[in-house]
């Protein structure tokens, strides 16, 4: 992983899509998401659709932190596991993130997410790119804020939020060897998500899909 951090900053965005953009019907350009296994019927079968049309929500803006804690023996990930006790998504491995509020930038919503869920000092985090928005089908976009975190923090977990939070090394989240395309039955159909299991962690969904866009980006030709 020596390169990494010359391919973050060539090959992220320098700037965040204005808000009104995020959230275009038509989307962006670029733009990744639950339907990036299981496009729309209009493309493919009828079995095969991740949301159906009645069911899409009005589109919320979010926006989360990737952050690449730079250790000298190599660059990690922080990532999250939701509290069990939550309504939606409980358990689920997660970057530190969130809604938009109303004034906030996108970096300046994913610093202040990660902060209150798991006490990530801002000092310690230096904002240097963005990658494509990530839709999903419970009808966010979600705009990835990439970040080099200095190592030296200590977090304080918020329970009311976050299980645990966990590091996953950058280099195994890059190998195209460990993008597994796994499948559930959901409603009748079968949905296909990204997955990438780490140490008794799984990573998936929306998190893998980001990190597999990640490496589409930094990687990809």
């Amino acid at each position: 992983m020596k390169n990494y951090r010359d391919l973050i900053l060539s090959r992220t965005d320098r700037e965040p899509p204005p808000l009104a953009a995020l959230l275009a019907a038509n989307g962006l350009p670029g733009l990744r998401g639950d339907h990036d296994l299981n496009p729309p019927a209009r493309e493919t079968s009828e079995t095969n659709v991740w949301v159906e049309p009645e069911d899409r929500v009005s589109l919320r803006a979010a926006a989360v932190l990737v952050g690449v804690v730079e250790h000298h023996h190599g660059p990690h990930v922080l990532l999250t596991r939701r509290a069990d006790h939550l309504g939606t998504h409980s358990g689920q491995v997660a970057f530190p993130g969130g809604k938009i509020d109303p004034g906030e930038t996108p970096a300046e919503a994913a610093i202040r997410e990660a902060e209150e869920e798991v006490g990530l000092d801002p000092a310690h985090v230096e904002v240097v790119g963005y990658l494509d928005p990530y839709e999903t089908g419970t009808g966010f976009r979600i705009l990835p804020v990439v970040a080099f975190v200095r190592p030296g923090f200590t977090l304080a977990i918020s329970p009311d939020e976050v299980a645990e939070a966990f590091e996953v090394p950058l280099a195994f989240l890059m190998d195209p060897r460990n993008h597994e395309r796994h499948n559930v039955m959901w409603r009748g159909k079968r949905r296909e998500y990204y997955a990438m299991p780490y140490n008794g962690h799984y990573i998936w969904g929306a998190t893998a899909g980001m990190l597999k866009n990640m490496y589409d980006r930094l990687y990809g030709d």
